[in-house]
């Protein structure tokens, strides 16, 4: 879910920057994913700012330019070059300072730069409108209104200011199934309401008024159990069109398209208050009639996206006198929408039945934002304010009057949970002793009413809109998440009734699934003495961690120390299986290594580590007459590694260069800053001290690393039905970089839509230019919720580009 900063601002008061406000929004639950800028005009007008021209004269070698001074707030004003035919000195500008980037309605953006002009100083630039993107004229410059708003701003301030034109952000929550009361950014402001101590500002709706009762309908609810409450009013005189800027700023800020005045309202209304509301032509509404109703199973109907549904006997219709026109609280009809033509509506605020909406909701297919709202349970109290307030802003972006009474269809009305609370409960649950005025003070700031006060504890009062709020627990939970968990000591007294078991990760089961793995894809294992040669632990000394453990009584030299890695036990394993003509191999194994090291007092400490080694050598697969044998090769070893890890679910890591005492070349993999496996080309040098003249591809994992990261949790997710986008990009780089750095880049810079990132060819050549070379990679975005725009994904490799460019130098080739 998204919601706007500034739309936020309107509810409450926030000073708090809107990484801030990310932070507490995240403290109570509500957890922030991203925050992202929105400009209301490309370039946001950084760099533009109102100024004061205090002098003008003509310039003395060109008859069209004149020489000014522009007070912009700064120590000195600017000597700025002028060809405007309306400049003139006391005037209030718009002023491009030097730096600042323009993007104009017409033609590319340019940067400001100083120059000199016919010999003449100019440090910036005063603007018209086309030249900022605010319109198309150019016969002038923009001459700002002396007795408005520019006179009481002081020289120096941001045009973005000036013109109401600053930026937005778009903050991004992952809202829980079980908080649709946040799902608007009414819902957002009462937690902030309640963590901050900060009054809301509702929006007024004492100015709505029945205008006339000249289009009354006759509305008639037949499913009351479906539809507790059902309201309405009918408005005429409209004239639909486009929405006014800031109705389509609104939106944009949270990700929706603007469709006309009439729609706007009614999607703004539903991310403002959280109330799904639907407007009907009422021209197209037969017999003077609106009745909510179920219709016989498999009745057609013909949705807004113009494909036909086979209607369930359980599916809640809103219906005419003749003829179904909108799936209630899931898509609307094609036949009965709001269009150019429209004059007069129907406007529809409703509570359905979280259960029928979620039926008919899966059964469709349909997931819509009024569906997402209704199935899980939206206030059934705030439906005539959110009408009225749709009502009133129809007036205001299409004109028209009110012209029936309300109607409203609410027989039983939906009571608040009543919810005994013990204060000894929130004590023990929270683990302190919370102050009583402070738990009120929480509770009433939420909305929760206390009702039967005592020394003991009270009766919560749950408004119904909190469907997630009905046990103690719940209450208590409410006070905890704005009493905030950073306020509870580490020392507390937790306690619970009971605990889920949560079983010790077997290290003889996961060695058991792992061998089962190995030998599933033709690894053999062996098991070797843990006894070896002085002379391999010194081959590899610089990179051992420390000293080799000795023998008191060694049966051999050859067998005097205890072995610091497993790779020389792999290594004459393999010998002496291709001295018997076995070349084709592949092992694994799990076994201790050993080393000492000194403490503070001087006694040694020895320790010993579990570790699991794979090695391949040869063909990857024999030899035969459907096809010849293919050399192992360094990606077959990380494709064996990588099933290790996929077993662990181990699924990010990072990667360093191997260590080149081991390894001719290959990569670590590191977790949590931590080595986890090392793989590549065992270094010839080493080879030869076991007589092995063959490449042997090798890998070291830190088994006792692997166990701390194994997880037995799995976690599904349903299959995205909206498309995936490819986008490739060419980028010239160092060949110091490696993909493993554009690849982290790519996913610290896009983090919601970026789903995978491959280099499919790498070239390096003469006509790129010295230690350099050059990368081609696809990118593979999807929302998970819409389908992607141009817009959108435009915005988003621009947003990759500039990172590339910025934090790896690199050149983008097209």
């Amino acid at each position: 879910m998204e919601v706007s900063y500034k739309w936020l601002q309107e509810f409450i008061e926030l000073p708090e920057s809107p990484e801030e406000v990310g932070k507490l929004l995240t403290s109570t639950g509500l957890e922030v994913e991203g925050i992202e800028k929105i400009n209301a005009v490309p370039g946001g007008l950084e760099g533009v700012v109102i100024g004061e021209i205090l002098t003008c004269v003509k310039h003395p070698d060109a008859d069209k330019l004149s020489l000014t001074t522009v007070d912009v707030g700064a120590d000195q004003p600017l000597p700025i070059v002028c060809g405007a035919p309306n400049v003139a000195a006391g005037q209030k500008v718009v002023v491009a300072l030097v730096g600042a980037t323009l993007h104009p309605t017409a033609g590319d953006a340019f940067q400001i730069k100083k120059a000199k002009i016919r010999g003449a100083a100019s440090e910036g630039m005063i603007c018209a409108e086309d030249e900022i993107g605010l319109g198309t004229s150019h016969a002038g410059i923009m001459v700002l209104d002396m007795e408005g708003p520019a006179s009481r701003m002081p020289n120096g301030t941001p045009a973005a200011r000036y013109f109401n034109l600053e930026a937005d952000y778009q903050i991004a929550i992952g809202l829980t199934p079980n908080r649709i009361d946040a799902a608007s950014h009414l819902g957002t402001a009462r937690d902030l309401k309640a963590v901050l101590n900060r009054p809301l500002r509702l929006p007024s709706v004492d100015a709505f008024a029945i205008n006339n009762t000249d289009l009354t309908l006759n509305v008639q609810v037949d499913d009351t159990t479906a539809c507790p409450r059902y309201a309405g009013l009918t408005l005429s005189g409209l004239t639909v069109g486009e929405s006014p800027d800031w109705l389509k700023q609104r939106l944009l800020s949270i990700g929706l398209n603007p469709i006309n005045n009439i729609v706007d309202v009614t999607n703004f209304v539903c991310h403002d208050l959280g109330q799904p509301l639907h407007a009907f032509d009422a021209a197209k509404i037969s017999g003077n009639q609106v009745i909510v109703k179920t219709l016989p199973e498999g009745t057609p109907f013909v949705t807004l996206d113009g494909v036909e549904r086979k209607l369930t006997a359980t599916d809640l219709m809103i219906c005419d006198a003749e003829k179904p026109m909108c799936i209630a609280g899931v898509f609307g009809g094609q036949y009965s929408g709001v269009s150019a033509q429209t004059t007069s509506i129907f406007l529809e605020s409703a509570y359905f039945s979280p259960t029928s909406i979620r039926k008919t909701a899966q059964h469709h297919g349909l997931k819509t934002d009024a569906s997402f709202r209704f199935e899980r349970g939206i206030d059934p109290n705030i439906t005539i304010f959110a009408l009225k307030r749709a009502a009133l802003l129809i007036q205001e972006v299409a004109g028209g009057t009110v012209s029936s009474a309300i109607t409203d269809i609410y027989p039983t009305p939906i009571d608040a949970f009543r919810v005994p609370v013990r204060y000894r409960n929130i004590d023990r649950l929270i683990g302190i002793k919370i102050d009583h005025t402070e738990i009120h003070r929480i509770l009433d700031a939420l909305d929760i009413q206390a009702e039967s006060i005592e020394d003991d504890g009270f009766i919560a009062i749950v408004p119904p809109y909190r469907v997630d709020v009905t046990r103690e627990a719940d209450v208590i939970e409410e006070i905890l998440r704005i009493y905030g968990l950073d306020n509870i000591p580490l020392s507390a007294n937790l306690s619970a009734d009971s605990l889920s078991e949560f079983p010790k990760t077997d290290p003889d089961q996961w060695q058991s699934r792992v061998s089962q793995l190995m030998a599933a894809n033709g690894f053999y294992e062996i098991l070797t003495l843990s006894l070896t040669r002085p002379a391999y632990n010194d081959a590899i000394r610089q990179s051992l961690t420390g000293d080799d453990v000795t023998l008191l009584n060694p049966l051999s030299d050859d067998l005097s120390v205890m072995r610091q890695t497993l790779l020389f036990s792999s290594l004459e394993t393999l010998v002496y299986n291709l001295n018997r003509r076995q070349k084709d191999l592949k092992t694994f194994e799990f076994g201790k290594v050993y080393h000492k090291v000194k403490l503070e007092d001087g006694s040694p400490k020895y320790v010993e580590r579990m570790r699991l080694s794979l090695a391949m050598i040869g063909n990857q697969n024999p030899e035969s007459w459907l096809q010849k044998g293919q050399p192992v090769a360094y990606h077959d070893l990380a494709t064996a590694v990588q099933r290790v890890l996929n077993l662990f679910r181990i699924k990010s890591f990072e990667t360093q260069p191997a260590d080149t005492t081991l390894f001719q070349y290959g990569l670590t993999y590191v977790v949590n800053k931590k080595p986890l496996v090392s793989l590549g080309l065992v270094n010839a040098k080493l080879t030869k001290l076991v007589d092995l003249k063959q490449p042997v591809f090798y890998a070291d994992f830190d088994w006792q690393a692997l166990l701390k990261l194994a997880s037995g949790k799995i976690r599904y997710e349903e299959v995205s039905r909206f498309p995936e986008v490819r986008r490739d990009l060419s980028l010239v780089i160092d060949k110091a970089i490696s993909f493993e750095q554009i690849s982290r880049l790519a996913r610290q810079t896009e983090r919601k839509l970026l789903r995978t990132i491959n280099v499919f060819d790498v070239y390096e050549g003469e006509n790129l230019g010295e230690g350099k070379k050059a990368y081609s990679v696809n990118f593979m975005l999807q929302d998970t919720a819409q389908t992607l725009t141009d817009v959108t994904i435009d915005k988003t490799m621009q947003r990759l580009m500039a990172a590339f460019e910025q934090e790896l130098g690199a050149v983008i080739r097209k």
